[in-house]
């Protein structure tokens, strides 16, 4: 697959080499405070994980997603990762993930555009109808960026995920083909 570009990033398909980078960032506690990783995993895990992610669909497939540094317009820097699974291809349905590891790259918008630039690619190329999300009660900054991006509130699962000792909320969000074709 060529790259997906957005106005200020680039996705690419993921490679063995970046595993070393991903270990790294679900392995940092805050970067995974909003995700559903709960175990610190080690190489064999996330090989493991890559030759499952290898196996499934190309459109189902991680993509790394890389930012320019500031002053810099030749050189690329990895700062997370995102992808679709899986394709319900009866109703062109997708769930979407995303996890954005390096801190310093936080709340500077990439989320936003990693979303536009996703359903850009879902819409335009993959013929999809929706594309969906789970988001943490505990994550306001994601449900944000979410909303920037497109993606309305449909409803919260009340407790579905337990963590920290605790139960917590989990909101579905969706953005409709129509809904990208309006904006």
């Amino acid at each position: 697959m060529p790259y997906l570009y957005g106005h200020n990033l680039r996705l690419r398909s993921a490679e063995r080499t970046d595993i070393p980078q991903f270990l790294r960032w679900i392995n940092d506690p805050e970067v995974v405070e909003n995700l559903e990783v709960y175990a610190p995993m080690g190489t064999v895990e996330e090989e493991g994980w890559f030759e499952a992610m290898k196996a499934r669909p190309i459109d189902e497939r991680t993509l790394v997603i890389e930012v320019h540094p500031e002053g810099s317009d030749d050189k690329w820097v990895v700062i997370g990762n995102t992808s679709f699974f899986p394709i319900n291809q009866k109703a062109r349905s997708v769930e979407i993930g995303i996890m954005i590891g390096e801190k310093d790259y936080w709340n500077k918008g990439y989320g936003t555009e990693v979303m536009r630039t996703m359903c850009r690619y879902g819409f335009e190329e993959l013929n999809l109808n929706r594309i969906w999300l789970r988001v943490y009660d505990t994550n306001p900054r994601a449900r944000k960026a979410y909303e920037k991006a497109g993606f309305v509130y449909e409803g919260t699962l009340r407790q579905a995920e337990y963590k920290h000792g605790r139960y917590m909320d989990v909101h579905v969000m969706s953005i409709l083909k129509s809904d990208w074709i309006k904006s």
